[in-house]
């Protein structure tokens, strides 16, 4: 059987591109993953967001004010990621960050009216990956799949160090 391979020219076409060495499912999730990502990221780019930028939006819309190094946890992303995209959100004005009344060493993050104007075009940006990711599943497809991804996750989850 000849090694699955990426496509030519594509960054990183030649990570993880022998199914047969890194293993069918990996293989496959490897390639999703990126195939997703770089979708996610071209809608994204179409309202003016880089990929990670919606949900810290989301998070601070959904949950208020909250300080820099909660995000880094509760996001789970880098403290120098973090830092770097709250200055594009701040430059953008999606964002605001003032210090903590309570620690004025201490930032505090917000969203503001420009950002929560946003949400709205964040949850169509999703949906149309959603549609785009799934085209030609029907319902018990998708069900099916969103089943399985679920177990997938709940497998790598119970492997993760605490």
């Amino acid at each position: 059987m000849e090694p699955t391979r990426t496509t030519a020219g594509t960054p990183g076409a030649d990570v993880c591109d022998d199914e047969q060495r890194v293993g069918r499912i990996g293989h496959a999730l490897f390639r999703v993953s990126r195939a997703h990502r770089a979708a996610a990221g071209r809608i994204l780019r179409e309202i003016g967001l880089y990929p990670g930028q919606e949900v810290m939006l989301g998070r601070l819309a959904d949950h208020g004010d909250t300080r820099q190094s909660r995000l880094v946890l509760e996001l789970g992303i880098d403290p120098s990621t973090v830092t770097k995209m709250l200055q594009r959100l701040e430059r953008t004005g999606l964002v605001e960050r003032c210090p903590d009344p309570l620690d004025r060493r201490v930032s505090v993050v917000a969203i503001t009216a420009k950002g929560r104007d946003l949400l709205d075009r964040i949850e169509d940006s999703w949906r149309r990956l959603d549609e785009i990711t799934c085209a030609g599943f029907d319902d018990a497809d998708r069900e099916q799949l969103a089943a399985l991804l679920a177990r997938l996750e709940r497998n790598l989850a119970a492997c993760q160090e605490d």
